[in-house]
């Protein structure tokens, strides 16, 4: 069942809004809005899977999820969220870098982390923001597109401040332009991930030494780049292994190795199980749960 909500649509613009509770948070897994690009809010007490991990909230949270990821609300919590989803051409963060600056943090970031905390300072202002749009969609008055767009962009812009003091670390004390390099590189595994595996791949891209890049990593405590690229590697493998109907082989090319034999071996070892096994044991648990 899709919940009754709010939408603009024009051309080929369209963005939504939901209210999210118990009666619509099961809802949220319906294929209509797998190719939008989707911000949740949640106060908390909810359990949600996002891909292959699972996230609860202690306090409210911002969760920014990428149309090629998936969502599963496991648990609603006393309160009520909000839900917006929206396509590129409403609202593209490539194209808009300049005015939010969040890929790469935000979206396709190295950690591979949707979640943001709100810190309590910030909660009224952005519980404001969705309360700002909802009443945009009750007032319909002239420039509604334009005034949605604003308050989408404040949401997103306050966010990355929020996650850039959370998640970056050390990173954060760093000149600009070496958080802009992250980015860089954030955004380019997500690009080419499929066709480059290796640090001297995006070490060439990004005009470095794959031993500058890595040591950059090394420096700072971060991941190595190695790894980050192989799990985007592996995540994508998990997508497919239970999302389409492609063989493990047919996979292994997908994801631009010739060699299913040598995919199966990195698989194993990065998940802890065969591509096989981690389809089955995925596919058990979520029937159990959807029991």
């Amino acid at each position: 069942m899709i919940p009754e909500h709010n939408y603009f649509e024009s051309s080929y613009k369209k963005l939504g809004l939901i209210v999210i509770d118990e009666q619509t948070s099961s809802d949220l897994i319906n294929e209509l809005y797998k190719s939008y690009i989707k911000i949740l809010y949640l106060p908390s007490g909810y359990v949600l899977n996002i891909d292959f991990k699972q996230y609860t909230t202690s306090g409210p949270s911002l969760f920014f999820i990428n149309s090629n990821q998936y969502i599963h609300i496991l648990k609603s919590g006393p309160g009520h969220g909000y839900f917006i989803y929206y396509n590129r051409d409403f609202y593209c963060i490539q194209i808009h870098d300049a005015e939010v600056a969040c890929d790469g943090l935000l979206f396709n970031n190295i950690y591979n982390i949707p979640m943001t905390a709100i810190p309590e300072q910030d909660i009224k202002i952005i519980a404001g923001i969705y309360e700002q749009i909802q009443y945009e969609f009750e007032l319909r008055a002239s420039s509604q597109e334009e005034m949605i767009r604003t308050y989408l962009k404040q949401l997103i812009i306050r966010a990355t401040r929020i996650w850039k003091e959370q998640r970056l670390g050390k990173l954060n004390e760093e000149p600009q332009k070496e958080i802009e390099f992250f980015r860089d590189f954030s955004r380019l595994v997500e690009i080419h991930f499929r066709d480059k595996h290796t640090v001297a791949d995006y070490a060439d891209l990004l005009g470095v030494a794959p031993k500058t890049l890595s040591n950059k990593f090394h420096r700072l405590d971060l991941a190595q780049p190695n790894d980050i690229i192989k799990d985007r590697i592996i995540l994508e493998a998990k997508r497919l292994l239970n999302y389409s109907d492609l063989s493990v082989k047919e996979i292994s090319y997908r994801l631009g190795y010739d060699d299913p034999a040598y995919f199966n071996r990195l698989f194993t070892k990065k998940a802890g199980d065969t591509p096989s096994n981690f389809k089955k044991k995925y596919q058990l648990g979520k029937n159990v749960q959807l029991e």
